[in-house]
């Protein structure tokens, strides 16, 4: 089993924020953090930079140790073997492309003619090389974030740091550039960790997620993993399933509101039992024939969700269900109507709670 690149404990306390994650990512490897605001995505990656101080645990890239906060031990951030890609990309405005890049390999000890040959031939694998003489605002967003990653790779990060690369970027521009970036995380030898907010951006880029809520790793898989048993509101809402916490037995799960969903796996005791928006069938009239779980319910949202509709149902319990504009019309689904949900038990997935 290949060691890993990066193994840390990351403890930090900011007021009555504690921030506490054991990450660990190996060679080759690309990590997403994912979470609400304020999960403390951003801080573990500052931390990993040197921005941060440790209150507790330590940071280990390869055999060499950045951080031991008992020992008190800190390496400076411009002695890591880190590069770094932030949010707005931080290129300095009256520097060119080039010498964006080049300050890379600058800051780390490289010669200005090396670190300038270095970075041209950066500049050309990122598709910028007719870009070098540019300054940052003659450049698009896009163009913007491939010179930040460029410089950040020009120095040879054994760990490559990405903080929401691709959110400054409009909707278009980012899927090219999201394409972009896999390739060179493909081809990068050293460890990545990819903060970000958005699931797309996630699924398409890491090799792992790492799921933070209160400062906590809720749950961490790859992609399969993760849709297929998310274990929190927070994970379901970002695969977009219903998900809900009950007592199994006898094939039925008991949840909030007294009310007890059918399923076909056969589970016992403290589970998790999550369905798609795409399974909830909705009916004006409570719905007879094939076995399925059906509840009273007012509908108290209607949003656009790609080329459906997604109701936000209230009822025993809150779910939401996709149906089509043409549905919607026909039988006037409209925030205050009362309704029926309905959920074939083939469509639920039950599983247990304490994995």
């Amino acid at each position: 089993m290949t060691a890993p690149l990066v193994d840390s404990r990351i403890v930090v306390d900011r007021g009555a924020f504690r921030l506490d994650i054991h990450l660990r990512i190996d060679p080759g490897e690309v990590v997403a953090l994912l979470g609400p605001n304020g999960a403390g995505k951003t801080t573990a990656l500052r931390a990993l930079a040197g921005l941060v101080p440790l209150t507790d645990g330590h940071i280990r890239l390869r055999d060499r140790e950045l951080d031991d906060a008992r020992a008190r031990r800190w390496v400076p951030p411009e002695h890591r073997p880190i590069g770094v890609v932030f949010q707005d990309y931080l290129l300095f405005p009256h520097l060119t492309a080039l010498e964006n890049v080049a300050f890379g390999p600058r800051s780390h000890g490289t010669a200005r003619k090396e670190a300038r040959v270095v970075a041209a031939a950066w500049l050309d694998r990122v598709g910028l090389g007719d870009h070098a003489r540019r300054k940052p605002r003659q450049l698009s967003g896009g163009q913007a974030q491939r010179v930040a990653l460029a410089r950040a790779l020009a120095v040879e990060p054994e760990l490559l740091l990405l903080d929401e690369p691709l959110a400054a970027l409009d909707a278009r521009t980012r899927l090219d550039t999201r394409a972009e970036l896999h390739r060179h995380l493909a081809a990068h030898p050293g460890a990545t960790l990819l903060v970000t907010h958005d699931p797309l951006d996630a699924l398409v880029l890491a090799d792992r997620l790492v799921i933070l809520e209160g400062g906590r790793v809720v749950q961490e898989g790859d992609a399969a993993q993760i849709t297929a048993q998310p274990r929190t509101d927070y994970v379901a809402r970002l695969v977009g399933l219903n998900l809900y916490r009950g007592r199994a037995a006898g094939g039925g799960v008991e949840v909030a509101g007294g009310l007890t969903l059918t399923t076909t796996d056969a589970v016992d005791g403290d589970v998790f039992v999550a369905f798609s928006p795409i399974a909830v069938a909705v009916h004006l009239d409570q719905p007879t024939g094939s076995p399925r779980n059906t509840w009273p319910a007012t509908i108290t949202a209607v949003q656009r969700h790609g080329d459906n509709l997604r109701l936000q149902l209230d009822g025993p319990i809150a779910a939401a269900a996709d149906v089509t504009p043409a549905a919607a019309a026909q039988l006037e689904l409209v925030p205050g109507r009362r309704v029926w949900a309905a959920v074939k038990a083939t469509e639920t997935r039950a599983y247990p709670a304490d994995a």
